[in-house]
């Protein structure tokens, strides 16, 4: 759907969620809470879903947090600007975290607002309602579903042990302690499953942007990779592709271009719109736009990363770098590049636009889609998932298709020096079929298709301490048993007192 029907925050949806800065514990009893007062028509149902999607947005950089925790913490990017600016941003980046830092207390509160919003739909649509259609219902509730399981992820991916919340709960049922991250895996599949058997391929018209069953199982195949289930996270991921529904661009920067957004290879896409009120543009085209084209310049790329770049035999060098990446010699969009915008030498582009787009007087007001899930990242899935299950021969299918539509950008976007020719041995197809090599291979393709979309970090730690270990090795405080994954909140455990046990 238009951002501007799924995310805007209407009254009525108000009844259903707390402001971002509450946290989960903060809620108005519900005990009393009857659906009849809301789920009175099939408008209300679709109007109480659709809050259930606004704490997905970057309309505030600094609320959802989910990059900061996702790439500053990794060794793809580092923070920007003066020390003192956003210094808990910092201290995650250094690993100096405490249980009070802003970024870690905004992820777990957005991300629990929302699993508060879905379980609203999930009480309140469990059964029929007069006035609320079966289509209508079966729909919303699907949508709840998948919601709460990749509000879930997130959350588990980031916290590890957590609080599992199903249901709107009373002030005494919210007290409760954190669980496995097995049994958080568990609901997730559950309603991945739920949410896959009944939600539609596709969406049209004013529906676009809603979720799909094709995210529901892209984020199953996820879960089971992040849990190691390889055989179900391969077949998982070739249901996706079955759907027939999604391809990889031509062009692999159309994916981060608001000419091009909502294409066939967003298989999640977090809508954002500029120009509505209330607000809802992409406002990390602030966070991380250069400081003198007005923006905070928080989301530096190191060089670690750009390294992570293959070239060609001649130097030419994987074209998603300079997609993905602004640095010497290379225009920032319609701006020329400033070595002293950056300490690393480089800044991003992704999340970022071009001034003739997003001029300065409204820099925080971006257009852009946050790209979720993508279809290439479903094949990499794939790809992984095959060669730990040793079917490694397999797993070479869906990780050439990923560097073929890589090296061919050459052939279809006439804006890259040599257009129309791929130069001699850019990314050829990979052939080797030994499973550790592979492994290394995989892992590196994954880091240059997905670089900066806040996933690195958690890759780092799901490939286990000695991974961990080499990637961070220039981050000397962190140690692995210690942080591999962020500590919960000290306000939420001052409210939750069943978190200590």
């Amino acid at each position: 759907m238009k951002a501007k029907n799924i995310y805007i925050y209407l009254t009525a949806s108000l009844f259903f969620i707390s402001t971002g800065c509450k946290k989960v514990l903060d809620q108005p009893v519900l005990g009393q809470y009857q659906t009849s007062n809301f789920f009175t028509s099939d408008a209300n149902a679709i109007l109480g879903v659709n809050a259930a999607y606004a704490p997905l947005t970057f309309t505030d950089g600094a609320s959802n947090a989910i990059w900061v925790l996702g790439d500053l913490a990794s060794d793809d990017a580092i923070k920007g600007s003066s020390d003192g600016d956003q210094s808990d941003f910092l201290s995650v980046q250094n690993f100096n975290i405490n249980p009070t830092n802003s970024a870690v207390e905004a992820v777990w509160k957005r991300y629990y607002d929302g699993v508060f919003a879905c379980n609203v739909i999930t009480d309140g649509l469990a059964t029929s309602q007069p006035g609320v259609s079966e289509p209508v219902r079966a729909s919303v509730l699907a949508q709840a579903e998948f919601l709460r399981a990749y509000y879930y992820f997130n959350l588990t991916a980031a916290y590890g042990k957590i609080p599992l919340h199903l249901k709107v709960e009373t002030p005494a049922e919210l007290q409760s302690p954190a669980l496995p991250q097995a049994q958080i895996y568990a609901q997730i599949e559950k309603d991945c499953q739920a949410a896959a058997a009944v939600l539609p391929t596709t969406w049209t018209g004013a529906d676009v942007g809603r979720v799909t069953k094709g995210a529901a199982l892209s984020l199953l195949a996820k879960t089971y990779l992040f849990e190691q289930k390889w055989a179900l996270a391969a077949s998982t991921a070739q249901q996706v592709e079955a759907l027939g529904v999604y391809s990889l661009l031509p062009v692999y920067a159309d994916n981060f271009r608001a000419a091009t957004k909502n294409n066939a290879e967003g298989v999640f896409s977090i809508q954002h719109t500029s120009g509505l009120v209330p607000y809802q543009g992409n406002n990390l085209n602030a966070w991380f736009a250069p400081r003198p084209l007005n923006g905070y310049g928080f989301y530096l790329p190191t060089q670690s990363l750009v390294n992570n770049f293959e070239k060609a035999p001649d130097g030419t060098v994987d074209p998603r770098l300079d997609y993905t990446v602004g640095g010497a010699g290379h225009p920032y969009f319609d701006s020329a590049f400033d070595p002293s915008w950056t300490s690393t030498g480089y800044v991003s582009k992704k999340h970022t636009q071009p001034l003739s787009e997003i001029p300065i007087n409204i820099r925080g007001d971006g257009n852009l889609n946050y790209q979720a899930i993508r279809f290439s990242e479903v094949l990499l899935i794939e790809a992984e998932a095959l060669n730990e299950s040793g079917s490694s021969a397999a797993a070479l299918v869906p990780l050439n298709k990923v560097r073929k539509r890589a090296r061919e950008s050459y052939l279809y976007d006439s804006s890259l020096p040599g257009y129309g020719t791929v130069p001699a041995g850019l990314l050829p197809d990979v052939t080797i079929a030994d499973q550790a090599s592979l492994r290394d291979i995989i892992r590196a393709e994954r880091r240059s298709e997905l670089a900066l979309e806040f996933h690195r970090f958690f890759d780092i730690i799901r490939y286990g301490q000695a991974y961990a270990a080499a990637a961070l090795s220039n981050k000397p405080n962190f140690n692995f048993t210690t942080n591999q994954f962020f500590p919960i909140p000290e306000s939420e455990r001052e409210a939750n007192l069943k978190l200590g046990e």
